[in-house]
């Protein structure tokens, strides 16, 4: 007998060598009916694995992200054998689980299109029927090596696994896959699925090599599930902030920039609103602003790390016989600054804060709107500080960052904790240390977090803000990142209360992230119905003829020293025409004016997304509308 422990800390005491399964069965027959795999000692395994001596076992659901992921993995199998069956002379490169989904890259003569997906689906609904066990055969490199003899594809996969150990998997009789696993118990374990598109995509994503065709996926543990995914979908469709972007002539891209935003005037209005929120709450908290240069040599970018760590990612150029980088971070500079004169433990913590512009290259196939550009703005800050002083700083800035999130109208966030990844600088004492500073001030709010191991910063351990947006899509936003190596990197010091020299501790973060990015998220989380202080016009005074072009004046000139953004249509449309206008343009508020509210110096009040209509006195809407804008209240209403 042996001993297994569960995640809620009972012992069981088990015959050696049981299966995960088995011992799920001996747990309850509601968790092996959603069990999916097991983690045993640490490891994600097959429910058919041997639970051998004592370990510390948890039985993994679909409920679960790594339950998830493995029946997404699992269905790219069997989308790869329905696509096999179909055209037999396909050959299978790679398929993994992604976000949301899944895909598998494949090379085949014949191009598959949209009209092929009901047939693919068709051929894997068979096979998930047939509900045929996922089989694991292992066998060593070399063995694997001759049985694949002739595939390149998978020959490469073998000699880049990153075991001695070659394991494949089965679900019936004809199809076996090169695979590391685990998958599901069973091909009808796989949920509710559909192919969702397909796209072109070079062999290990460089264009010297052969052009693939990827055949994206989703699969959901039931069909309301699916369906939700795919309502959402839509939904984001007419929410796509490129498309509002043209739409409501805010920014662009062109061919002379290739991932670099042109930001029109009105949406300068937005990104000045956001930036002078931005400048006033760290003002509230206690922060310096700064500006360093775009352009530094290349003996920073080495002192820093950042040319051995970040170098595929930077722009350079030469002038006066040296090398220099366009920056990508803004933090090498913050240290410049810091250097410039001498400090004292009295004035920690430094709040030091910049609205960066950075540069980070992009491959042209994953730029996407705003959301991933070459060039963008970050909402940058770095705090120097005592040891003593981490933990208090970190929660200084969980609370910045969470008063900033809900003022946005983001009020459903979780926290990730990235730990010290493969490729970094600095010795395993500094990153435990800095690893559990920030889990003593997540606890210490009470925060619930998630940890994610090994994708920390190359300098240090960070938290990351997650935020999810109205139809619960998940967007990284703000980080944290403890960092001891790079102020020794930059010889930082002060000096101590007994006069010796001593290097500060070098806190970076970022709130929104992106200016950039941020702006995109806006607009889709609200399909481009800002809120009142965000939008570029917020009033826009509608005559319904000529006759009231003058009071309309009146009234725009009033709006205007109230400090409220407007403008007047005196154009010759009807007044119909012009409220649907303004509606497609998603203004807060529309004051149409005829004789009688000139007459009376009224105002008839239109409300973004209301049916009825006011009519109440110029002064009184004025009353009204200038604190809503002021007090970044959402309330639109009268």
């Amino acid at each position: 007998m042996v001993k297994v422990k569960l995640p809620d800390g009972s012992v069981l005491e088990v015959a050696d060598g049981i299966s995960a399964k088995e011992l799920a069965e001996q747990i309850g027959s509601k968790l092996i009916a959603a069990a999916i795999a097991a983690r045993i000692d640490g490891q994600l395994l097959d429910l058919a694995m041997p639970i051998n001596g004592d370990a510390e076992v948890q039985i993994i659901t679909v409920q679960e992200r790594e339950g998830l992921e493995i029946m997404r993995h699992s269905c790219a199998h069997i989308m790869a054998e329905a696509i096999c069956n179909i055209w037999p002379e396909t050959k299978l490169v790679y398929g993994p689980a992604v976000e949301d989904g899944f895909y598998y890259d494949i090379d085949l003569g014949e191009p598959i299109r949209p009209g092929d997906f009901e047939l693919i689906e068709q051929e894997m609904a068979e096979i998930v029927k047939g509900d045929k066990p996922f089989v694991r055969v292992e066998m060593s490199r070399d063995e694997a090596l001759k049985k694949l003899a002739g595939d390149k594809y998978k020959i490469d996969n073998i000699k880049h696994a990153d075991s001695d150990v070659i394991s494949f998997y089965s679900h019936g009789t004809e199809f076996e896959d090169l695979c590391k696993g685990p998958h599901v118990p069973s091909s009808g374990r796989v949920g509710s699925f559909k192919v969702m598109s397909v796209a072109g995509a070079y062999w290990h994503g460089d264009p010297t090599q052969k052009m693939l065709q990827r055949v994206y996926g989703t699969t959901w543990p039931t069909r309301g599930e699916l369906e939700a995914y795919l309502h959402m979908l839509e939904e984001a469709k007419k929410r796509d902030h490129r498309v509002l972007g043209k739409q409501l002539d805010l920014f662009s891209f062109n061919e002379a920039g290739p991932g670099f935003a042109f930001m029109h005037a009105k949406g300068m209005v937005i990104w000045n609103a956001i930036v002078d929120f931005w400048r006033a709450i760290h003002r509230k908290y206690g922060y310096t602003e700064i500006k360093t240069p775009i352009i530094l040599n290349e003996e920073l970018w080495h002192k820093s790390g950042h040319w051995d760590n970040y170098k595929e990612n930077m722009y350079f150029t030469s002038f006066d016989g040296a090398t220099y980088a366009i920056k990508p971070m803004n933090c090498p500079g913050g240290c410049l600054v810091y250097k410039t004169r001498k400090h004292s433990y009295r004035e920690f913590p430094m709040r030091v804060a910049e609205v960066g512009l950075v540069h980070r290259h992009e491959a042209s196939g994953v730029m996407h709107g705003l959301f991933r550009v070459r060039q963008f703005t970050q909402d940058d800050a770095h705090i120097f500080c005592l040891p003593e002083q981490i933990e208090p700083e970190i929660i200084g800035v969980i609370e910045l960052s969470f008063e900033m999130y809900k003022a946005f109208g983001f009020e459903d966030f979780h926290i990730e904790l990235s730990t010290m990844p493969d490729k970094h600088i600095g010795s395993q004492d500094i990153w435990d240390i800095s690893t559990k500073a920030l889990k003593d001030a997540l606890e210490y709010k009470n925060i619930a977090y998630k940890i994610n191991e090994g994708d920390g910063a190359f300098y240090g351990p960070k938290i990351d803000f997650h935020i999810r947006d109205c139809l619960k899509r998940s967007w990284q936003l703000g980080t944290i990142q403890l960092d001891f190596s790079m102020p020794k990197r930059f010889n930082l010091v002060y000096t101590d209360k007994d006069n010796t020299e001593k290097t500060p501790v070098m806190i970076h973060r970022a709130v929104l992230g992106s200016f950039e990015r941020f702006l995109g998220i806006l607009l889709e989380h609200y399909g481009g119905a800002l809120p009142l202080w965000l939008c570029p016009e917020q009033i826009r005074v509608l005559t319904i003829s000529e006759k009231t072009n003058d009071y309309a004046g009146v009234v725009e000139t009033r709006l205007k020293e109230a400090q409220l953004r407007c403008s007047c249509d005196l154009s010759d449309e009807k007044i119909g025409a012009k409220i649907a206008k303004a509606h497609g343009e998603k203004l807060p508020y529309m004051l149409v004016v005829g004789p009688k509210e000139a007459g009376t110096g009224s105002v008839n009040v239109r409300v973004r997304g209301v049916k009825e209509n006011k009519t109440i006195g110029l002064d009184d809407f004025v009353a009204v509308a200038k604190p809503k804008a002021t007090e970044r209240t959402f309330d639109l209403s009268f």
